[in-house]
């Protein structure tokens, strides 16, 4: 089997969460794999950049997901281990990267984001790092403040 060891960003801007729609019609959030001793950070911010074209400053982890699916380019099973980073959008401007196989994407409010989104992991991720942003967002406010 294949291991693949990835980094990808759950990126939010207010209430919304970015999603990108891949060629496969699957609703999923923006991640590469790790080359070359990159740092999982760096790759994280790439990604989101590349196929979003969205500016973002990493808050905190995430947390790992991991999947498996059989690669029939490759002729055998792969394992992605994917590093999440919580992440804010600088501004809402995105670019969707249709080289990169992605049909569409946006800021999505994060019932809706939950809806679309195609894997089971990847809606428990999304939830759970919305509150940890939620909590990063009323600290920040609370420091603006006092």
């Amino acid at each position: 089997m294949l291991r693949r060891i990835c980094a990808g960003g759950v990126v939010f801007l207010g209430d919304k969460v970015f999603l990108l729609k891949n060629k496969k019609e699957e609703w999923v959030l923006p991640k590469g794999v790790i080359r070359n001793k990159q740092m999982a950070r760096d790759v994280a911010l790439e990604r989101v950049k590349i196929e979003g074209g969205v500016e973002a400053d990493i808050l905190s982890p995430a947390g790992e997901t991991s999947y498996e699916f059989y690669s029939y380019s490759r002729k055998q099973p792969v394992c992605n281990k994917i590093d999440w980073f919580i992440m804010e959008a600088v501004e809402d401007t995105i670019s969707i990267n249709e080289e990169e196989g992605f049909l569409d994407g946006g800021f999505y409010n994060i019932e809706e984001a939950v809806e679309k989104i195609t894997y089971s992991q990847d809606r428990s991720l999304v939830r759970l790092a919305y509150r940890k942003y939620r909590d990063f967002r009323e600290v920040k406010i609370t420091a603006k403040v006092n």
